[in-house]
């Protein structure tokens, strides 16, 4: 395991993803009066707290301290589309799920 600072690791997440801590907050359900103090007074989240923020950045605790774990093996454009897909919003990804899930259906 890579050494990461988790409170830097969120702070770029949400850089990624254009996210101000309040949409983070709202992601994760985490109160944003919780979470901007975290962030700004250095104070580091408890295994809940960050198992909240990675459900609301869309990923697994593990891609969290190992980025570009779970991306072995997939072709450049499945990279592409999943890198595209983490930095959207909760709502605009199931909005592209369902886009996905259409095109799937007109295949068949």
């Amino acid at each position: 395991m890579n050494d990461i600072n988790p409170l830097e690791r969120i702070r770029g997440l949400c850089a990624e993803r254009n996210w101000t801590y309040y949409q983070l907050s709202k992601a994760s359900g985490i109160p944003y009066s919780t979470l901007n103090t975290m962030l700004h007074k250095d104070n580091m989240p408890s295994l809940p707290t960050l198992h909240k923020l990675c459900r609301g950045f869309g990923i697994s605790i593990a891609e969290f301290f190992e980025p570009g774990r779970n991306l072995q093996g997939l072709t450049d454009e499945q990279s592409q589309c999943l890198s595209l897909f983490t930095s959207l919003s909760p709502s605009d990804q199931q909005l592209a799920l369902a886009f996905m899930k259409g095109l799937a259906k007109k295949l068949n």
